[in-house]
């Protein structure tokens, strides 16, 4: 896994998901970001593989970007195409697949725990609420 820090965008399976989202036509975009979040919530109880976790992740900050308290994208590593404006009805896709990411079994919150599982399962966090309207932080 190469991974450099908390942040969505902060791994190598993220970055290449950015690739992706680019290549996608801008009518395409949402449901690059859907099949994200369906391949993490179809694992149902199996296990859920970090690349799969990894790609949801970074699909909810993607849609959260565009909620009221949700952070911009920054980081270089995130998609260089500004997204069309996403559907709301990716929310509630994308509430659910983070809660399934931080049930086990998860090898992506298994790796976190190792090393600053808090830290990261707060950024994790911050991104479900911002995407379920409970955000009540002043956000950036």
């Amino acid at each position: 896994m190469g991974t450099w820090d908390i942040g969505p965008f902060d791994n190598d399976t993220a970055a290449d998901f950015s690739y992706r989202v680019d290549e996608a036509p801008a009518e395409k975009k949402a449901d690059v970001l859907r099949t994200a979040f369906r391949e993490v919530i179809e694992t149902g109880d199996a296990y859920l593989d970090a690349d799969l976790a990894d790609e949801a992740i970074a699909s909810a900050a993607l849609l959260a970007a565009q909620c009221p308290g949700g952070d911009p994208i920054t980081t270089s590593y995130a998609p260089k195409d500004p997204l069309p404006t996403l559907p709301a009805d990716l929310r509630p896709q994308a509430v659910t697949a983070l809660d399934r990411i931080l049930t086990e079994p998860s090898e992506l919150l298994e790796l976190w725990e190792e090393s600053d599982g808090e830290e990261w399962k707060a950024v994790v966090r911050k991104l479900r609420a911002v995407l379920d309207g409970t955000d009540t932080g002043s956000g950036s």
